[in-house]
């Protein structure tokens, strides 16, 4: 008979196991579906839960400016060679611009061959266009100049006070620089700013104790204010999204995971499944940004590259808004009997590449984004796009859950496979840590 001692690896990793009641991927989940139940059955309610959600949200981002100019400073200044900064910033501006390219043909090519939307013949008398107007009164997209040039924050502790995560980013890399050119006169201030990242890592494991309240406020304000009978007419639209977004995940980003990477994506998508579910409860992948910075150097990335590719990537990487852009774009069309050539798609295609770089510089991004866009390109007659808009408003918070997750995904693996491709990658920690068989290291 085996006698299994009592320190062995088993009986210890058994000791340690929490009850599930205490595991926090169970306690979104249990709040996820709270808050459908409350939305469904007593919408005035739900929609009162609003603030829970808010507030949460706050929480996690009055976070993101300050980690993010730690882990970003502390990283570059470790990295000690420019060079090596711009090299890696180079990469990752050059995977982002391919696999941004990738997700809007995806979308583009779903769409043209499904056309969602043509049987709806919708005309100008059928849809309220109201909140659009009221919607793009109140936002705007930016002109690619303007985008560049609120890259500069107006003072330096601007960029924090306004949570500006592209600002932060150009502070933190001029600060950064100057350390570096410091050289042995800048140890003292580099350890107190790793020190001080550490510090609010903790306080974001704090906060994350409340995920499960603000998931449960989010869903039941989604669903109490739009309620779930406001999928059935444009479910078409909804599936053909969440189909591309999976074929986007499964049939390019998974390949390059396995073949280049050599790891798997279903075990990452494990091991980030708290992050997905907190995602999928407050539709915002900004939530889960200190989370997913700390759990990829947990599972072998390099602080450096992960301080500069995961904040630049929430920028620049929104591979399920650009799924999104070019799908919506072509529904509108479809919905509206609008007629549309191959050049124009082209051109749209063309055009969103650029737009979609300004998403997350707009409130209410990826929608504004996709009217501001439209608009521009006068591709279809304003009364037809205004109705258009309106159909695809009605059922945009529940699509703007897929767009945060995949964005999260893209963001994840993008850091890994940058990683990789960069020799910054402990490959025996990362396969280790998503086969279970060690914990990752958060410190």
């Amino acid at each position: 008979m085996t006698v299994i001692a009592a320190n062995t690896p088993l009986m210890t990793a058994k000791k340690k196991k929490k009850p599930l009641y205490k595991d926090l991927f169970f306690q979104v989940i249990v709040a996820i579906f709270a808050g459908i139940a409350l939305g469904y059955v007593a919408p005035e309610q739900a929609v009162a839960m609003k603030p829970l959600g808010d507030g949460f949200i706050s929480l996690i981002k009055m976070m993101i400016a300050p980690i993010i100019f730690c882990t970003m400073v502390s990283g570059i200044a470790g990295m000690g060679d420019m060079k090596q900064v711009g090299r890696v910033g180079a990469k990752a501006l050059i995977w982002f611009e391919i696999i941004t390219t990738l997700a809007l043909v995806i979308g583009l090519v779903l769409v043209e061959m499904f056309h969602p939307g043509s049987n709806m013949h919708i005309n100008a008398t059928q849809l309220d266009t109201g909140a659009i107007k009221e919607k793009m009164t109140h936002g705007g997209m930016h002109s690619t100049v303007d985008f560049f040039l609120a890259m500069i924050p107006n003072t330096l502790v601007g960029a924090f006070a306004n949570g500006e995560i592209l600002q932060v980013l150009v502070v933190a890399l001029l600060f950064a620089s100057a350390l570096t050119a410091l050289g042995e006169k800048s140890k003292e201030v580099v350890a107190i700013i790793d020190s001080f990242s550490h510090v609010l890592f903790k306080m974001v494991d704090i906060i994350t104790l409340a995920a499960p309240l603000g998931a449960f406020g989010a869903m039941a304000y989604s669903i109490g204010k739009f309620g779930v009978g406001s999928l059935k007419d444009l479910s078409e639209l909804i599936f053909l999204f969440y189909a591309a977004a999976g074929l986007f995940i499964f049939g390019v980003l998974a390949p390059v995971m396995r073949f280049y990477c050599r790891l798997s994506t279903i075990q990452f998508l494990k091991y980030i499944r708290e992050e997905i579910l907190i995602v999928l409860g407050t539709s915002s992948s900004e939530t889960v940004l200190p989370r997913m910075m700390e759990k990829l150097v947990g599972m072998g990335c390099s602080k450096p590259v992960v301080g500069l590719v995961i904040p630049a990537g929430y920028s620049f990487n929104l591979v399920g808004s650009s799924i999104y852009f070019t799908m919506g774009a072509l529904f509108i069309t479809f919905a509206t009997n609008t007629p549309i050539t191959f050049w124009q798609e082209l051109t749209l295609l063309g055009v969103l590449l650029i737009t979609s770089k300004g998403a997350a510089g707009v409130t209410g991004s990826a929608f504004l984004v996709l009217a501001a866009t439209m608009s521009s390109m006068n591709l279809v007659p304003e009364q037809n796009l205004q109705i258009g808009l309106a159909l695809i408003f009605a059922v945009d918070r529940f699509m703007s859950t897929g767009r945060a997750i995949v964005n999260l995904i893209g963001n994840g693996l993008a850091t890994v496979m940058i990683a990789k491709w960069e020799n910054e990658l402990d490959y025996k920690t990362a396969q280790d840590v998503l086969s279970g068989k060690k914990q990752a290291d958060m410190k």
